[in-house]
């Protein structure tokens, strides 16, 4: 494939981080070729990520609730998932954001109409959110599923390497998006959620908080949307340059490395998932829970069958 080609691959390595796969390789080729995109374009991509972590767990959450007996929780919560999803569709032309990252910056650009809608959803979210999240709190059959359930100590998850918000569920503090923020989170001041009792309740609670901070994040993105172009020119890296992309992604971060070979093409890359260093700990987190709490546990972590296997 060429250095372009590529980016369209890149975005399905696994499809539910389409937009933190397809930075990672933007970021990666824009070094190589030395171009910054442009800072509007910059700030649709976190507007863009952010709304990837949400759908992820929104739909999570409702499996969660499924998986622990409470199909209400389900119903509810792929009803908001799906408005999101069509929002995506009618904003950025795919449900998922697939190829709406693309080298040089983004595929689509919002209109001043679009800001108000959007707006509007995230208020939408973080009221149906909060109901259910009191909901869930309060449900002592659900609480009595997740509670204890699948635990990893922090001094477990510090010694696996566990990361991402299963890290974070687990007293890791670490998130790329506040230790080495690009732009334009290197303007938003992050609030980064941790817990440290680690089992399915606290992976939950994570869930819930970074949805409220994604929404808060996308609201400031939202308002201070700067002006300007949204794709600068991307000319061809030469043979031999090299470039590294690392991006929080939804499940924790993701790195994409590649170096350019002849007549535009690619000589190599690595891409890296969090699921490869995570699914080990999901063997530990098994141990001693009952056979029917697997699915749950395994669902809490939720980890990308196509990034272990990378």
């Amino acid at each position: 494939m060429t250095q372009r080609e590529a980016a369209k691959l890149a975005g399905r390595i696994s499809g539910d981080s389409t937009v933190a796969y397809a930075w990672a390789y933007a970021m990666a080729l824009e070094g190589a070729c030395q171009v910054t995109p442009p800072t509007r374009a910059l700030w649709l991509r976190a507007l863009l990520l952010e709304r990837e972590r949400i759908m992820n767990h929104l739909g999570d959450l409702g499996a969660l609730g499924n998986d622990a007996g409470f199909a209400f929780g389900l119903a509810q919560f792929s009803r908001l998932k799906e408005e999101v999803l069509r929002t995506n569709r009618a904003l950025f032309g795919h449900r998922y954001l697939m190829d709406a990252v693309i080298p040089g910056g983004v595929a689509h650009d919002l209109d001043a109409a679009a800001k108000g809608p959007l707006l509007n959803e995230i208020q939408r979210l973080q009221d149906a959110v909060t109901v259910l999240k009191n909901i869930y709190d309060d449900h002592a059959g659900v609480q009595d599923r997740f509670l204890t359930t699948g635990r990893v100590a922090p001094e477990l998850a510090a010694r696996l390497g566990l990361t991402g918000f299963a890290g974070r569920a687990s007293g890791q503090a670490w998130d790329m998006r506040v230790q080495f923020p690009c732009a334009p989170y290197d303007q938003l001041e992050v609030r980064m959620v941790t817990h440290r009792n680690g089992d399915v309740a606290a992976r939950v609670t994570v869930r819930f908080e970074e949805i409220f901070e994604s929404l808060r994040l996308c609201r400031t993105l939202l308002e201070q949307l700067p002006e300007g172009a949204t794709i600068a020119d991307l000319p061809a890296a030469p043979e031999g340059a090299f470039g590294v992309g690392w991006v929080e992604g939804w499940r924790g971060e993701i790195l994409v490395a590649l170096s350019t070979g002849k007549d535009h093409g690619i000589r190599r890359v690595h891409a890296h998932d969090p699921s490869w260093q995570n699914w080990p700990v999901l063997e530990y987190a098994v141990i001693g829970n009952i056979v029917p709490d697997f699915p749950l546990i395994n669902k809490s972590f939720n980890l990308s069958y196509s990034g272990h296997d990378l």
